[in-house]
């Protein structure tokens, strides 16, 4: 098996993965808000999914560290296909009620959140094995999820168009299986649990959190971007679960719009990214980091507030798009490159569920502030919280840490590209 062949073989699994999920974020927010009507309980439906997600991801760390990321994947992915798969088949038979999509929805968050996280735990191990940077390979996943979500978004309108939102989720389903193989097969004796020291005696699974906890509490430039992107993904979640959704609703524009939409952005980002893992390391990461989230941000939500045409949503849509392609790159490799192998999951999978801890209250609140504000009010209060949060950097002196690695790193391993950890 070539070095590059657990890469690649990641970055396809993963992009199958993302063209299934971002059907099922177009699906379901759109079977919730066409079958209901209520924003409120299409909101409540997104935070049904991301709550289980964020708090299972937090508490998988150490078990990622004891079993090994890899098969905690495998073993996620695999049950995720059946659970998904359950919603349109319940649908189908009339016994869909919206409690039990509640509890499907909550499962299938529950498996996405150590899986995924045991994904990106074995990042630096496939760099290391391919020889890259970590700049380089966070580059090449965000490109691949930028493609594969622009690729997912368009697929979703003409899938929910075509077929309805509930059978379009059998795509996401299968996606959950093929990356499954996929994964399986390219891994092949990566991921695997980490060793303990001849003379560490065994530790509890709470000590365990707890040490993850310790470090990423000490560590200024972690506590600084959790305590950022948690807002920010607050409100793009808002965004995307129930902002946008309901402005492609009662603007007329319907959901092959909204996916086109989706697609765009997504698209755009992919020179973002790409770029990023060309040049990404020659980018001074604080101010690409800072000006990034300045473009990608508020312009989004004032665009459709003030009930622009729709050329002027999609052309600021798309360098929103390549401006968001820059930050997971540059996220990645600060992150990763500060965390010590011994402790790589369980403080990546807290890094990630802080990072996402306010997600859930993201479709309550979009669904809230509509009902009560009315769509652009609703908009406008959004992209000021977006603006605001993405102004912190120029006011805490922990992020200009970002362009400086942490001392004591590891020596480099390369085979023939380099790397940064």
């Amino acid at each position: 098996m070539s070095a590059r062949t657990p890469l690649a073989g990641a970055l396809v699994a993963e992009g199958i993965s993302f063209v299934g999920t971002r059907v099922s974020m177009i699906a379901i927010p759109w079977f919730v808000l066409s079958t209901t009507g209520s924003a409120t309980q299409t909101g409540l439906v997104a935070a049904a999914e991301i709550t289980p997600l964020v708090i299972f991801k937090a508490l998988g760390g150490p078990l990622l560290d004891r079993v090994g990321p890899r098969r905690v994947t495998l073993v996620c992915d695999l049950l995720s296909a059946f659970v998904v798969a359950a919603i349109p088949l319940l649908h189908g038979l009339g016994m869909l009620g919206f409690p039990t999509l509640l509890v499907l929805v909550a499962v299938a968050g529950a498996l996405r959140g150590p899986g995924d996280a045991g994904k990106g735990a074995m990042s630096p191990e496939i760099a290391r094995v391919a020889g890259y940077s970590l700049e380089r390979v966070s580059g090449l996943a965000a490109a691949v999820e930028r493609t594969s979500s622009m690729g997912g978004a368009a697929l979703a309108g003409l899938l929910v168009a075509g077929v309805g939102a509930a059978n379009a989720l059998y795509v996401d389903a299968a996606s959950f299986l093929v990356s499954f193989v996929v994964f399986a097969i390219a891994t092949t004796g990566l991921g695997r649990p980490v060793p303990r020291e001849g003379d560490v005696t065994p530790t509890s699974y709470v000590h365990e959190l707890r040490q993850g906890w310790d470090f990423l509490r000490t560590e200024p430039v972690l506590v600084a971007i959790c305590a950022m992107v948690a807002v920010t993904n607050l409100v793009d979640q808002a965004y995307s679960a129930v902002l946008a959704p309901v402005w492609a609703k009662e603007s007329g524009a319907g959901v092959a719009v909204l996916g086109t939409l989706f697609a765009v952005m997504s698209g755009a980002s992919v020179l973002g990214a790409l770029t990023a893992a060309r040049w990404g390391e020659t980018l001074p990461r604080y101010r690409t980091y800072v000006v990034a989230f300045l473009i990608c941000g508020a312009p989004r939500f004032v665009v459709m507030a003030l009930e622009s045409p729709l050329w002027a949503v999609f052309a600021v849509t798309f360098v929103a798009g390549v401006a968001s392609g820059f930050l997971n790159p540059i996220l990645g490799a600060v992150i990763l490159e500060r965390i010590p192998p011994p402790l790589l999951g369980r403080v990546s999978s807290l890094n990630t569920a802080i990072c996402w801890s306010l997600m859930p209250l993201g479709g309550v609140l979009g669904g809230l502030a509509v009902a009560g504000l009315g769509l652009s009010p609703a908009l406008l209060v959004a992209g000021a919280a977006y603006f605001v949060t993405t102004m912190a950097p120029t006011r805490v002196p922990s992020f200009r840490r970002m362009d400086r690695a942490p001392e004591g790193d590891p020596e480099p391993v390369s085979s023939g590209g380099p790397t940064t950890f």
